[in-house]
């Protein structure tokens, strides 16, 4: 199998490929997301780096076992970004069972953020198989709209945990601006005002599971 260093002369993260120029000429290489190496930060243009060279199924070169030169190392963190992340939502989580136990908030409501966290993670670990796979893709209002409605702890995760959605400027700012909306909706609630709709709600909830026998 060859070896060699070339150039990433264009790269398209939000489909997470991209094409290398080898440093002695020849046929650009192709170059897929999963074959660079995890140790380091994301491809970008302009990054020299070193390979092997493969072939795909009809017999084209493609670039494997990507790694930078020189530098572009991932930013070393103790417990990692994806802990980290980790870390923050065992914290919500806990203030959440704090305000349930102090009758500021029902039930309900945490084990809604823990439904939509949990759906909101498994969005976004297909949408990363899907984009390394090229297959059909979760459009992006959908990944918002799970976010602000209470998924944004699982999304949180799951952007840290697969490198997922965290180079695209304008989706970090949407991504942030989700977590600040759905926040500012749970102070609301413990305001007088939202109180006394999070409690006609939960006497709605519990009518429900009277007369459907699910209590």
């Amino acid at each position: 199998m060859n070896s060699g260093t070339g150039t990433i002369v264009t790269w398209d993260d939000a489909r997470g490929f991209g094409f290398i120029e080898p440093s002695g000429g020849g046929r650009q290489l192709f170059l897929h997301i999963r074959d660079f190496s995890r140790q380091h930060r994301r491809p970008e243009q302009g990054l020299i780096v070193s390979f092997a060279v493969s072939a795909d199924d009809r017999g084209r070169p493609r670039a494997i076992r990507v790694r930078p030169r020189r530098g572009h190392h991932r930013p070393v963190v103790a417990g990692g970004r994806g802990g980290r992340a980790v870390l923050f939502c065992l914290v919500f989580y806990t203030v959440l069972a704090a305000l349930v136990l102090a009758g500021r908030f029902p039930p309900l409501v945490p084990l809604w953020f823990l439904a939509l966290g949990l759906l909101t993670f498994v969005l976004y670990a297909k949408d990363k198989s899907a984009a390394r796979n090229g297959r059909w893709r979760t459009p992006e209002n959908t990944l918002h709209l799970f976010s602000i409605t209470g998924g944004w702890t699982g999304a949180l995760v799951g952007r840290e945990i697969f490198r997922h959605k965290t180079s695209k400027a304008s989706f970090r700012m949407l991504f942030w601006l989700t977590v600040l909306g759905n926040l500012g909706a749970l102070v609301w609630l413990l305001s007088p005002s939202g109180s006394g709709t999070l409690a006609y709600l939960w006497a709605l909830w519990q009518d429900v599971q009277y007369f459907t026998g699910w209590g």
